[in-house]
């Protein structure tokens, strides 16, 4: 067995006001020398919200969540949360973590797939908290597998996709299998970054095979015979710079010229709860454009708190606290059970030592 003091919940991060939006911003896009106002033009998204993301009152339900299954199973691991972007940041939650007796932590990041901004930039987070705070030499910080083909995370997916394509098939207007298209969506990322995720897997990285890989699994087990796509969304940047494509509202609009296609169900499975990119770019502008291409869509629930993923993410953390030998993880997808990873902090100095 492996001891963790506490549980250090992962994410993003997202404004609470207003008045947070451009600083917010400001940090997502820190070093890449954007005006504000070029910030402006996605600060909208927020401001028709109040200035409000979802996410963090998402984080706040989870960790309750997870606390609760934790305690139901008896697993003594309280649970700290810290963001990327906003507070509470990743050096405030190592603070109070090492300040209640906690130094060595288990971090479960809301990001299920592998990519720079998944793993790799979490980490250097990780790294950047410990020496910001002085704790480099006396924390230790280790994260679960990416979970992409975990039961857990899957689940919720096929059961969204099964009551989508069963709504879009009863009533006056129901809609038959045949005439649905299933667009399964995820965050796009630079292809330069996709291919850098994972050697061997063929273009777009071990990111798209990840993806491409758990879309066969949710078809197979929820529309078997229904045709479906992998399309993107939510790309920024230079323009200029290639980017996984295509998006999800040029896939719409081509597959209503098509014309073979009456309906489509949109999976956001790249995603592990209902914020702001989903809410904006799908439950906006996605379903907007298959209204105004005569379409009719059906737009699927991320896992959120679902009982399901949240039993799965603690299964992951007993998982690691188990040290559960890797041909005895679960995993739904050739590709699974994915590896762990090297320790941040003092745990990683000790073993560098040696």
């Amino acid at each position: 067995m492996t001891t963790y003091d506490a549980i250090l919940l992962s994410s993003f991060g997202g404004p609470e006001g207003q008045d947070d939006v451009i600083p917010f911003l400001r940090n997502v896009t820190r070093g890449r020398g954007i005006p504000d106002e070029r910030l402006e033009e996605v600060a909208h998204h927020y401001r028709a919200h109040g200035g409000v993301s979802p996410i963090n009152e998402q984080n706040r339900r989870l960790k309750a969540a997870l606390e609760t299954e934790l305690a139901r199973r008896g697993i003594d691991l309280p649970v700290h949360w810290g963001n990327r972007n906003w507070h509470p940041y990743f050096a405030d939650a190592v603070r109070e973590a090492h300040e209640a007796g906690h130094d060595r932590l288990l971090a479960l990041v809301t990001s299920a797939y592998t990519s720079y901004s998944g793993v790799g930039q979490y980490r250097e987070d990780f790294e950047r908290a410990l020496e910001d705070t002085g704790l480099s030499g006396v924390m230790s910080i280790d994260r679960i597998r990416e979970y992409f083909d975990h039961p857990g995370f899957v689940v919720p997916f096929i059961e969204g996709v099964k009551a989508a394509v069963a709504r879009l098939g009863a009533g006056p207007d129901a809609v038959a299998g045949e005439d649905i298209h299933i667009l399964f969506v995820t965050h796009s990322i630079p292809t330069a970054a996709a291919e850098a995720s994972g050697p061997g897997f063929g273009t777009g990285g071990a990111y798209v095979a990840q993806h491409c890989a758990v879309a066969n699994t949710i078809s197979d087990a929820a529309a078997a015979g229904i045709p479906w796509s992998l399309v993107y969304q939510s790309r920024s940047g230079d323009p200029r710079t290639p980017w996984l494509e295509p998006d999800i509202n040029d896939a719409i609009v081509d597959l209503a010229a098509a014309g073979t296609t009456r309906a489509v169900v949109i999976v956001p499975f790249g995603f592990v709860s209902d914020h702001m990119e989903v809410m904006w770019d799908l439950d906006n502008e996605a379903l907007t454009t298959a209204a105004e291409n005569g379409l009719r869509a059906v737009r699927v629930p991320t896992p959120g708190t679902h009982p399901a993923f949240v039993s799965g993410l603690v299964d992951l953390i007993e998982e690691r606290v188990n040290d559960v030998p890797h041909e005895q993880r679960p995993h739904l997808t050739t590709l699974g059970p994915w590896p762990d990873h090297e320790p941040v902090g003092a745990r990683a100095e000790k073993a560098e030592a040696r």
